[in-house]
């Protein structure tokens, strides 16, 4: 076994480092690494909106000096193959090629990189090309369609390499939108709408008929643009799509649209000092849920450690302009251009849960108000297959709007984690939309109860026991032939498919754990597998996934063979943890798996949960093995 003194120096070790990286305000931020991926589209941005706005705008100098910037990063952060990957620790690929290619071009700095972009040429022939892309998409152009109106941009491909997309579908009621089988996923309407507008403008199409009718769509396409952009500017806090819209608009003389000049003012404030833009700005709410339930895992008094009121603060209280989501969510961040997703919120209500237990008496009320608003809109959120999509229920066509295991396994263990706490709260059956005040005459002598018969005792625990079944039953639908599970979140660029089993088991396996089924044949398949992807040193790759697996294996009833591959995995963090190499961060897929980053707390979160984890079931066993 790991020796004790070792395995608590570790975990410690890993707790101060987390705990001094929490902000003054009792929350965390993170980094999110630059990306060649972001700072390509954001050049090629700036540089067709500076090229649009008029020689005489007073910020055309700062706008040239971003894209200086930019393509001076770009040109060092090409991979020795040619071409680029989406981070300083990604393989090259061939859409961060085609864009940091177009991002040279329409610079005006091909000739000045004339011998980088020779190079890149090679790699995209290697590669396949525009064939090449289209394949990596398939039939969603979510992606396709933006980075190849960027290349026609700069002149690299002919407009009909770009997909006509219908903006004019943008007009229809929301509530249209996953009937119509958009060939984008849920959260691209924005690119939608401008790359639609700037293929139709670049090259209309023949049909007379069809020109009209998109003819006539835009104003009102544009009007649903300018209100789901957030206050920031940056839709979805992502530099990405915020750069597709901008240049597309740009590019069709409407550089002066205030959707392009709020985009625009986000993409100035959002890069960064060497020249780069990240992914997306932070994910300060998702960071600092990982955070605290890693915390609570290991029996820290998280109360004291995480700002509540932050927290609550993050909670969506209005529709969303995005993706008409009803109030109750978390998204990733509490910027505006956060969208509450079935990810975050589970993370979010899984740390409420843990605030609850230590927190004041007087702040349970609101705890459990946000609580209960949030667990609905989770079980309004789920599938008719009984699996939670990510942002919108019934959007089906597209890998990224469809049911995933991650989610669905974190839904299942926020859900149970209230499903008691919500049955003896305080809190009057849901009648209005606005603040409640808990009835004090259901509260006696300081414990909290519903009168028998409440609709909360009745209603919303009956739901929530027929979602979890549910959720189960579609988790035990998904498992593959092999036993493992594969997630939507996370990638591992090392897989031949660019997907991350590991984390995908591991994950699935947690919610087995929190509702006591881990001497289920899903589970002991899942067990099984976990331990037949063990490497020779014990560990499954990367800091991050080694900690998931720990944390899954570590529930394993008696052991149940797995015991030895645990205690491995446990000394490889440990290992890991001494060599510093727990601040070493991998890169991980998401948008399923086909984008790129890394963050620089989560193998902090991931190892600290699994250490943590190791420590109460070790202290659990000696106090068992002490009273027999």
């Amino acid at each position: 076994m790991m020796d004790a003194d070792r395995l608590i120096a570790a975990y410690r070790r890993v707790r101060d480092d987390l705990l001094a990286e929490r902000t003054a305000e009792g929350y965390w931020v993170g980094e999110l690494s630059s990306s060649a991926l972001s700072t390509a589209t954001a050049v090629s941005a700036l540089a067709l909106f500076a090229r649009n706005a008029g020689t005489e705008h007073p910020l055309r100098d700062r706008w040239g000096l971003l894209v200086d910037t930019g393509v001076r990063y770009l040109a060092a952060a090409q991979n020795s193959d040619g071409g680029w990957g989406d981070t300083p620790k990604s393989y090259s690929n061939v859409a961060t090629t085609m864009l940091a290619r177009a991002a040279f071009h329409l610079a005006g700095r091909a000739e000045e990189h004339a011998e980088s972009l020779r190079r890149a040429e090679g790699y995209l022939e290697r590669c396949g090309g525009v064939a090449a892309l289209r394949r990596r998409y398939g039939k969603d152009k979510t992606f396709a369609a933006p980075i190849l109106t960027n290349c026609a941009l700069a002149g690299l491909v002919d407009w009909r390499e770009v997909s006509p997309l219908p903006f004019e579908l943008a007009c229809l009621p929301h509530a249209m939108f996953r009937f119509l089988r958009l060939p984008v996923v849920s959260y691209a309407i924005p690119a939608l709408v401008t790359i639609g507008q700037a293929r139709y403008h670049h090259l209309p199409p023949r049909n007379p008929l069809v020109r009209l009718v998109r003819r006539l769509a835009i104003p009102g396409s544009l009007a649903r643009l300018q209100r789901m952009q957030p206050a920031s500017g940056g839709y979805l806090e992502a530099t990405p799509l915020t750069s597709f819209v901008v240049m597309s608009l740009a590019s069709i003389d409407r550089a002066d649209h205030p959707v392009a000049r709020r985009g625009v003012e986000f993409l100035v404030r959002s890069a960064r000092e060497d020249g780069s833009w990240p992914i997306d700005t932070n994910l300060a709410t998702w960071v600092t849920t990982l955070a605290a339930n890693a915390l609570a895992g290991a029996g820290e008094k998280v109360a004291s450690l995480v700002n509540l009121d932050w927290l609550l603060s993050c909670q969506h209280r209005q529709v969303h302009p995005f993706t008409n989501a009803a109030p109750g969510g978390w998204g990733w961040t509490d910027l505006s251009g956060a969208v509450p997703d079935a990810d975050d919120t589970p993370g979010a209500l899984l740390a409420l849960a843990a605030l609850r237990k230590g927190c004041p008496e007087a702040d349970r009320p609101r705890i459990d108000a946000a609580a209960e608003e949030g667990v609905r809109w989770l079980l309004n959120l789920q599938n008719a297959n009984g699996g939670w999509p990510t942002f919108c229920r019934g959007w089906g066509k597209l890998p990224f709007d469809r049911s995933a295991t991650d989610l669905t396994a974190h839904a299942i263990r926020a859900l149970h984690a209230w499903r008691k706490a919500l049955s003896t709260s305080c809190l009057p059956p849901p009648t209005t939309t606005g603040p409640r005040e808990p009835p004090r005459s259901h509260c006696k002598g300081g414990r909290r109860s519903l009168p028998r018969g409440s609709p909360l005792q009745g209603e919303l625990s009956g739901r929530i026991d027929v979602a979890i079944d549910r959720g189960f039953e579609f988790l035990r639908r998904q498992q593959c032939p092999d036993g493992s599970w594969l997630p939507l979140w996370f990638g591992n660029q090392d897989d031949p498919n660019e997907e991350n089993p590991v984390y995908g088991t591991a994950r699935v396996l947690l919610a087995y754990r929190d509702l006591e089924r881990m001497a289920s044949e899903p589970a002991r398949r899942g067990m099984a597998w976990l331990v037949s992807q063990q490497r020779p040193d014990g560990g499954w790759g990367s800091v991050e996934e080694t900690a998931v697996a720990v944390e899954a294996l570590l529930a394993a009833p008696g052991g149940e063979g797995v015991g030895p591959a645990t205690e491995e995995g446990m000394a490889w963090l440990v290992r890991a943890v001494e060599a510093g190499r727990h601040r070493e961060a991998s890169p991980i897929g998401f948008y399923f798996a086909k984008l790129w980053y890394y963050e620089r707390l989560y193998p902090l979160v991931f190892a600290l949960a699994a250490l943590g984890q190791a420590i109460s079931v070790r202290t659990a066993s000696e106090s068992k093995l002490a009273k027999g």
